[in-house]
């Protein structure tokens, strides 16, 4: 039990941080992460020791999906991309993994994720110059944390930047406990139905591609470090399966989207405890903290200025996971066609062209997906796969 908590430990900063960026109770997101890796356990017959939590990818499209459809039709399109896993997890079954690899080179993986970095990083800046001395401070600590430490803290860098900016914000007397005294003891989490929105759904699906690739890569480490091949058994695909129908059950809950945390298999390999039952005790107790009130009225009184010192850090390092994937693969620069594919994926996405059809709407890193894909069917040559094999 001990083990388990402390595993939710690792990962709860950047479960929670997740639904505090995009304006959503994190109790919710505490909630389905619980739920989502029970789920998950289940499909994959408490094979895989794997948490699911809250997923950066998805905070840019989320944030835009939300201004353009509001929050029950953004659901909508949540829901989509965990239909949308469970079909390429039919897809993986049928064909392999080499189809995924095919459509999704790292000229097209790369650029989408750096795109996603950075589609927010004036979001980050924004929150940060509130007060630059607190955002400061936390992005120090965070950097200290995965620089410097070692062990449990190094794999919790976001964990402490929170925490010692909130320390600092509390002595400069920057802490509004307004939804701490406000919230009860015992309070359900804040459930959402979603509405149907097709213009929401297209506008995510096409989000998906950079988590899918992530997954593959997430599955591979994994394995290494529990020295069991879990691409055969239980299979790729179900474990893809059970990412879909986590994140089809955060969306029709009222929550963000899940994923496998690369934090936690950290912590596994540092532990060397790869037991599935204590990830699924870290399932329950982050379903029992998104019944406490007060923990979600606490994470609700964290600063702006603490969150964008944060977001500093993260959303670039989300651009640098990018380039590293573009390096891991030796994509060569010196062809024509990927400096185009690449090119016209961080104009589209971070330049936030959109496209409509009538009622529906394809922009932002959606619109680039799609386009980096098609271009890379249609122009001659071949790019090289992502680099997904676990170091």
């Amino acid at each position: 039990m001990i083990l388990g908590i402390q595993f939710l430990f690792v990962a709860f900063g950047a479960t929670v941080l997740v639904p505090l960026l995009v304006g959503i109770s994190p109790s919710i997101a505490l909630f389905s992460a619980g739920v989502g890796t029970l789920v998950f356990h289940f499909i994959t017959k408490g094979k895989v020791p794997v948490f699911l939590g809250s997923s950066f990818a998805f905070i840019a499209p989320i944030t835009a999906a939300t201004e353009k459809f509001g929050w029950s039709g953004t659901l909508s399109g949540i829901v989509a991309v965990g239909l949308v896993y469970t079909i390429v997890s039919l897809f993986v079954k049928w064909r392999g993994v080499g189809f995924i690899r095919r459509f999704f080179p790292s000229v097209v993986v790369g650029p989408v994720i750096m795109v996603i970095g950075l589609s927010l990083a004036s979001v980050g800046v924004n929150m940060a110059k509130t007060n630059w001395v607190i955002a400061s401070v936390s992005l120090l600590s965070a950097i200290i944390a995965v620089i410097y430490f070692k062990g449990i803290i190094r794999l919790i860098p976001i964990f402490v930047g929170i925490v010692v900016g909130y320390l600092l914000a509390l002595i400069m007397g920057k802490v509004d406990f307004t939804p701490i005294a406000e919230a009860a003891w015992f309070q359900l989490p804040e459930f959402t139905l979603p509405s149907l929105s097709w213009e929401a759904i297209l506008y995510m699906i096409p989000v998906a591609i950079a988590p899918l690739i992530e997954h593959v890569g997430d599955v591979y480490a994994i394995s290494a470090v529990a020295e069991k091949d879990f691409v055969k058994d239980p299979g790729l695909n179900k474990t893809m399966l059970g990412d879909g129908v986590a994140t089809g059950i955060a969306g029709m809950l009222g929550s963000v989207p899940n994923t496998t945390y690369s934090e936690v298999t950290g912590a596994i390999e540092l532990t060397k405890v790869t037991d599935p039952k204590v990830l699924r005790i870290s399932a329950i107790t982050a379903i029992v903290f998104s019944l406490v009130g007060k923990i979600s009225g606490l994470l609700k009184s964290i600063p702006n200025e603490v969150l964008g010192g944060i977001m500093l850090l993260l959303f670039g390092m989300i651009a640098s996971v990018g380039i590293k994937t573009l390096i891991e693969s030796k994509a060569d620069f010196h062809k024509t066609r990927n400096m185009v594919i690449t090119s016209v994926i961080l104009t589209i996405g971070i330049g936030g062209a959109s496209i409509d059809f009538g009622n529906f709407s394809l922009a932002g890193i959606g619109l680039a997906s799609v386009v980096g894909v098609f271009l890379n069917l249609i122009l001659p040559g071949k790019s090289k796969e992502v680099h997904i094999d676990a170091e």
